[in-house]
């Protein structure tokens, strides 16, 4: 009788999970050939220990000269493009437990992008911590990094629900053991309080090169700080 209670209990945390309602979905399934490329190259490649894993949406997996800004630190490279957290939660042991690592990194951007099928900033806050939850059963203490998502031109019109879901995951992050948040708003925005479009690319949603020297410095001192 105890074990069908503990069964029941499980099944109906499990149904309770922020991440239950999107694995079948189709959108989040379109994306399991990008998840296989990350499971060869874990098994044609070797990583050491300390290495920094940085994972996310599309502004990670064109962060070319990643290796070369993080250095000294060694780093696993986990980005594909169009990455949300609804689908990022449900892969997130796929892409963090076969890995040791020293610090995760993690940054996404597709949640909130001023579209009808937007999630509320709670709803990204509840995806958060559900991905937390999957790196901390197998790296307790480990460094947690989230990098804020960044006003753009193209998302300009979501930017008051983007802020507040990086509000959200900051408050949690500073009450949170082992979580860290990188404000990024203040280097993106001009003096006129606009997104700085000579830090994006043509589509004014990515990094061009100067944006990424402006996160390479942000990310590494917060790094540095932590790690040291």
């Amino acid at each position: 009788m105890k074990k069908l209670i503990i069964f029941l209990l499980a099944g109906l945390l499990i149904a309770c999970s922020p991440v239950s309602k999107y694995r079948s979905l189709p959108e989040v399934k379109a994306w399991e050939s990008e998840i296989q490329k990350f499971e060869q190259a874990d098994r044609s490649e070797s990583y050491p220990p300390e290495s920094i894993i940085f994972a996310g949406s599309s502004s990670i997996r064109l962060w070319t000269s990643l290796k070369e800004d993080m250095a000294p630190y060694p780093v696993i490279h986990r980005g594909y493009g169009g990455a949300r957290l609804s689908d990022f939660a449900v892969y997130a042991p796929r892409i963090f437990d076969p890995h040791q690592f020293r610090a995760a990194v993690i940054f996404i951007a597709n949640d909130i992008t001023g579209g009808e099928a937007d999630k509320t900033p709670e709803e990204v806050l509840a995806l958060y911590k559900d991905v937390v939850k999957t790196i901390r059963k197998n790296h307790k203490d480990t460094p947690v990094f989230w990098i804020a998502v960044t006003p753009t031109s193209s998302r300009w019109k979501a930017w008051p629900q983007i802020e507040k879901a990086n509000k959200l995951i900051k408050e949690y992050s500073e009450k949170s053991k082992n979580l860290y948040f990188i404000r990024t708003d203040y280097a993106f925005l001009g003096n006129d309080g606009k997104p700085k479009d000579e830090l994006f690319r043509s589509d004014l949603l990515h990094l061009n090169d100067k944006g990424y020297e402006v996160w390479k410095g942000l990310v590494k001192t917060e790094l540095v700080k932590v790690l040291r």
